[in-house]
């Protein structure tokens, strides 16, 4: 008799814990998957700023470099704008605003190379008279001065014999003088006196005080001296005279040694003169920290008149140029 083999018990299966899932595999979460995709996003989002970012901004730690300017008015405030909006930085600069005392001084500081770039008016007459500098840019394709008297004074007839204040020689105020009296058939320190008189607050205060008798303001300081009671007689823009002023210069040397640093400049301010059309309240905003004003009415005009003067594209001028050869030639 054989003997009795008993079979073993079944395992039974335990029933899955509520904790796993008890889905079919087809059905379950793909975890894998989506942190792949998630990977993946975040891998071209980091492209994308890669590629938007300029070269120069991730080659290199931000350049340190002071940029003049040679007046309070709003043709200065594309350097002022570039720095207050984070334009320069862009583009891998960190500028330095220096308020330099009048075209002159602005002139002879570039020279000198520092600031190695500077926003000013006279490079043509400058190089004419031995320098070696070059614009860049140009915003300015006219004298936008505005020649202002005494109270009392009924008109230019009355320039004759009077001392006229300008912000220094080789300056752009010097050179509207030359403007006016050719207009008037009138020779400098011969039938007038031009008087240096300093920035245009400074020669303000020289007229109230009676050293100088007629004078320029740009437009951002005109309200302010019409308030004062002084008499607006002409604007030299209105003579019709085109000629080279305001752009962005620098020298030759330098150009050659810091293109980079240059171009990355010129790219800050031509995006600032952008932003000033498209955005009045920054650019309002800005103008006051620079022009050291809050008076409304001084930022108003002042931003009108940049919209109705500044050209977007920051061209030169060839006719204004020669303008200013022909003018200054022997």
């Amino acid at each position: 008799m054989r003997p009795s083999m008993t079979r073993p018990a079944r395992r039974t299966r335990r029933p899955a814990k509520a904790s796993k899932c008890a889905c079919s595999p087809s059905l379950r979460p793909r975890q894998p998957r989506l942190l792949h995709s998630m990977s993946k996003s975040a891998f071209i989002l980091y492209l994308f700023v890669l590629l938007a970012t300029p070269a120069s901004a991730l080659a290199q730690e931000l350049k340190k470099i002071r940029l003049g300017y040679p007046s309070l008015a709003f043709t200065q405030s594309h350097i002022w704008v570039a720095k207050e909006e984070g334009l320069f930085k862009k583009y891998g600069l960190d500028v330095d605003p220096v308020f330099l005392r009048g075209g002159q001084v602005a002139t002879q500081a570039l020279a000198a190379g520092d600031p190695p770039i500077v926003n000013v008016g006279t490079v043509v007459q400058a190089n004419l008279t031995g320098y070696n500098l070059v614009l860049v840019a140009a915003v300015e394709d006219r004298y936008y001065q505005i020649v202002f008297a005494r109270p009392g004074t009924t008109g230019l007839e009355q320039l004759k014999g009077n001392k006229l204040g300008i912000s220094g020689f080789g300056s752009a105020t010097h050179y509207a003088a030359l403007i006016l009296l050719k207009h008037l058939n009138l020779e400098p320190n011969k039938d007038v006196a031009l008087v240096p008189a300093g920035p245009d607050a400074e020669r303000m205060g020289a007229m109230v005080a009676g050293k100088i008798d007629f004078s320029f303001f740009n437009m951002s300081t005109a309200p302010v001296a019409r308030r004062m009671g002084f008499i607006e007689l002409l604007q030299i823009a209105d003579l019709g005279v085109e000629v080279q002023g305001n752009g962005l210069a620098t020298s030759r040397a330098y150009i050659k040694s810091n293109r980079d640093t240059v171009k990355a400049a010129l790219k800050g301010y031509i995006e600032a003169i952008h932003f000033i059309y498209a955005n009045k309240t920054g650019a309002q905003r800005t103008f006051a920290k620079y022009m050291r004003t809050n008076d409304p009415e001084v930022l108003e005009y002042s931003y009108q008149s940049y919209v109705k003067t500044i050209p977007k594209k920051p061209y030169f001028t060839l006719k204004g140029i020669q303008f200013i050869l022909d003018m200054l030639a022997p």
